[in-house]
């Protein structure tokens, strides 16, 4: 029941991956330019890399429940608090709900159960964290035709908002609660039947010994992980922070439009892309090796985007294999992630390591959606249109790309000097807090 109850919790606050269905509505009832209406989202992101650096240490002192019992309450307020702001006509509120009170939500919730499912699966790390993931991946995919629905049937002015997200607040409420109900921690000192630890090390960059978190930060493989986690990222939520948008405008001046429906099937399709990678792609990380992994996300990304720039508007099948390519992707990172942070830096204290890296995600998420708004609304203020609107900002995800497939070539194994010595890895874990800790 393990694997359902981070369903439970990822699924939920997947949601945040639809937001673009949201933005034209609020563009209309607000007076809102692009850029405006992609602050809650941006936010959202930046807390949730915040607060689960922050906020790790917590989750690792107060074990998985406690973590997503927090995350139901921040997540769902922050829909609740959202609701009252587009029904006062403050779209302040908007941003600190989402935003601020449920980026909180997202970040406590996203790392609660990580930790917890490569305990229970040590002999395959990257199927575990790809089955928690692939839920957060997937969220939008229930959560944009859904609230395609509601805003068609409540109306995309104010009230129809309003009410939207008043229900998806009291929904996820509830359905996030079955996990704070159903989640567990093994045992202490449970392995799989038959599994050998000393085995798994058959990699260089595998290691059996252990790094604080502490340590972890002053090494360079953290930081090079860094580069490659919000690079990755970047060019990954540029896209889809924007995706119902973008391709309305790329096949605008073509024989093919795209319809507003067909643009929000558009984002339930990267959403399967994106809930599809961390599953596939994570579970093939146990096999080729979690660099291996990581030089096809970013070298093979960069090629998509690429054909993005130079044909993506010749065809809308070709547009889209490419998009969601880059999104399978994208998702495949941040599954594969944690899995690399266990192969470089042990699990004694990889929740907390995950926690800290994770704020390249919050960069991320303010850095891909400002390149692509940013660039968008300075093409439209010259007056060009269509595919045209993305060029600069497609290129400019091909070189970030780039930049992290360096940053991958460049890591090593971790000096010794940092690892944890035997006597105080043995005790770390033997205590109650520490097997918490690793949930």
């Amino acid at each position: 029941m393990i694997p359902p109850a981070a369903l439970s919790v990822h699924l939920a606050i997947g949601q945040a991956y639809s937001w673009s269905v949201f933005k034209k509505p609020l563009e209309s009832a607000f007076g809102l330019t692009g850029t405006a209406s992609a602050l809650p989202f941006q936010l959202g992101i930046v807390m949730l890399g915040l607060s689960a650096a922050f906020g790790g240490t917590l989750v690792e002192r107060n074990g998985p429940r406690w973590a997503m019992f927090v995350s139901m309450i921040c997540f769902s307020s922050g829909f609740l608090i959202s609701a009252l702001g587009v029904a006062l006509g403050q779209y302040w509120l908007v941003v600190l709900g989402y935003g601020f009170v449920g980026g909180i939500g997202l970040g406590i919730g996203y790392i609660s159960p990580v930790s917890t499912l490569m305990k229970w699966f040590p002999d395959r790390p990257g199927m575990a964290t790809g089955i928690a993931i692939m839920g957060f991946g997937g969220g939008a995919l229930i959560a944009s035709p859904w609230s395609t629905e509601m805003l068609s049937a409540f109306g995309s002015d104010l009230g129809g908002i309003s009410k939207t997200f008043l229900v998806h607040g009291l929904v996820y409420a509830v359905f996030m609660s079955m996990g704070v109900f159903l989640i567990r921690v093994p045992r202490e000192g449970w392995r799989p039947p038959g599994w050998d630890p000393a085995k798994t090390a058959v990699r260089s960059l595998v290691t059996t010994a252990n790094v604080s978190a502490r340590n972890a930060i002053r090494t360079p493989q953290f930081w090079c992980l860094w580069v490659v986690l919000c690079f990755n990222v970047t060019a990954g939520i540029g896209i889809l922070e924007k995706a119902a948008p973008m391709i309305g405008d790329f096949f605008a001046n073509t024989s093919t439009p795209v319809a507003a429906g067909a643009a929000a099937g558009f984002v339930a399709l990267l959403s399967l892309a994106n809930m599809a990678g961390r599953i596939v792609w994570s579970s093939t990380s146990d096999v080729i090796g979690r660099k291996n992994m990581y030089r096809v996300y970013l070298g093979v990304g960069a090629l998509f985007y690429l054909v993005i720039a130079l044909a993506g508007d010749s065809s809308t099948l070709l547009f889209i294999v490419c998009a969601m390519g880059i999104l399978s992707f994208y998702g495949g990172g941040f599954a594969t992630v944690p899995a690399y942070l266990k192969d470089l830096f042990g699990t004694y204290q990889v929740g907390a390591i995950h926690g800290r890296l994770l704020t390249a995600w919050s960069t991320a998420g303010v850095l891909g959606p400002l390149i692509v708004n940013a660039v968008a609304d300075s093409q439209e203020a010259a007056g060009r249109s269509g595919s045209s609107l993305y060029t600069t900002s497609l290129y400019i995800m091909i070189v970030l790309l780039a930049v992290g497939f360096l940053a991958n070539e460049l890591i090593r194994p971790v000096n010794p000097v940092y690892h944890e010595p035997p006597v105080e890895e043995e005790a770390g874990q033997q205590g109650p807090l520490a097997m918490r800790g690793e949930a």
